[in-house]
């Protein structure tokens, strides 16, 4: 996620600095064009680009509108996780008598072995949402027995929520919950699962690659036919007159781009690793741990 600090020249233009080239060797050929073939080349009026410019111009906000509904839905999703993840955890907390919150045989009691199962899978979905390797790093939070569980799921965030299922399951078994109690786990359990579906229906539903095209070439015609026209009434100046105008419009087309995809593994994402530690701290504050982990430090102008 991008923070509110001034971001490098750079990494604005590097993303569009192949679109800029193009346009600025279509400038430059447009110059020799006017000096070779200038008294036969018909003249283009300044309307017709400016209808095109009017024509993109809605394209491109609806695109950005749309592109930021998924940004923003992501973030909702994120932030759902964050309050059942809490949740999940005091109501075991507030449902398991005394005398069933000793330690198991892993040295850990049952809330302990909810809580870090939680913590592990947040960061599993992060992760698998950004196509990285889900279990990475999640080695000091799970038992080697779920480890194994869930290497052996293709869908490695499901697997440890099947575990959370076996854990209550163990539980009812062993009258340590009640009907009402189980209920009310298996609610937010539920919410939990539909996040992570909302979160990959996200991922796996892209913006058509027809719709991009169309926008390109309609950038592409619009640049084109403005070229023509500034080449006939600012003379040179038509050049960096294109540039900034195909900067603007190139900039507002990758911003789209970026925002329609929230789990890409780049600074515009949700950033759903430092969430996951915002749960991790959270969970194990509950639990009375007193060191815990810091929050993720951001980047120099982005926090992931």
């Amino acid at each position: 996620m991008l923070l509110e600090t001034k971001l490098p020249i750079r990494y604005i233009f590097r993303r569009i600095m192949p679109d800029v080239l193009r346009v600025l060797f279509i400038s430059v050929m447009f110059q020799l064009i006017k000096e070779v073939f200038g008294p036969y080349l018909p003249p283009v009026p300044l309307q017709l680009p400016t209808i095109l410019g009017s024509s993109i111009s809605l394209l491109l906000a609806f695109k950005i509108g749309q592109s930021y509904d998924r940004w923003w839905e992501a973030r909702r999703i994120w932030g759902a996780i964050v309050n059942d993840s809490r949740s999940v955890v005091l109501q075991l907390s507030n449902f398991l008598p005394p005398e069933a919150k000793a330690p198991g045989p892993d040295g850990r009691t049952p809330v302990q072995a909810l809580a870090y199962r939680q913590i592990a899978w947040s960061y599993c979905l992060g992760q698998s949402l950004r196509g990285l390797d889900p279990l990475a790093g999640l080695e000091h939070l799970l038992p080697e027995r779920e480890l194994r569980y869930a290497v052996a799921h293709h869908n490695k965030p499901l697997g440890l929520m099947a575990l959370h299922v076996q854990q209550l399951r163990e539980l009812v078994s062993n009258r340590c919950l009640n009907s009402f109690q189980q209920i009310q786990l298996d609610a937010t359990l539920v919410r939990l699962t539909e996040s992570m579906g909302a979160a990959e229906r996200i991922k796996n539903t892209i913006f058509p690659t027809s719709y991009r095209l169309m926008v390109y070439f309609f950038i592409y015609l619009f640049l084109f036919t403005l070229s023509l026209g500034l080449v006939e009434t600012i003379g040179l100046w038509e050049v960096p007159v294109l540039l900034l105008t195909a900067s603007t419009y190139f900039l507002l087309e990758r911003t789209a781009r970026y925002l329609q995809d929230p789990f890409s593994n780049k600074p515009t994402d949700t950033p759903v690793t430092a969430i996951a530690r915002t749960i991790e701290i959270n969970l194990r504050q509950l639990l009375d741990e007193t060191e815990v982990p810091p929050p993720f430090p951001p980047g120099p102008y982005y926090l992931m």
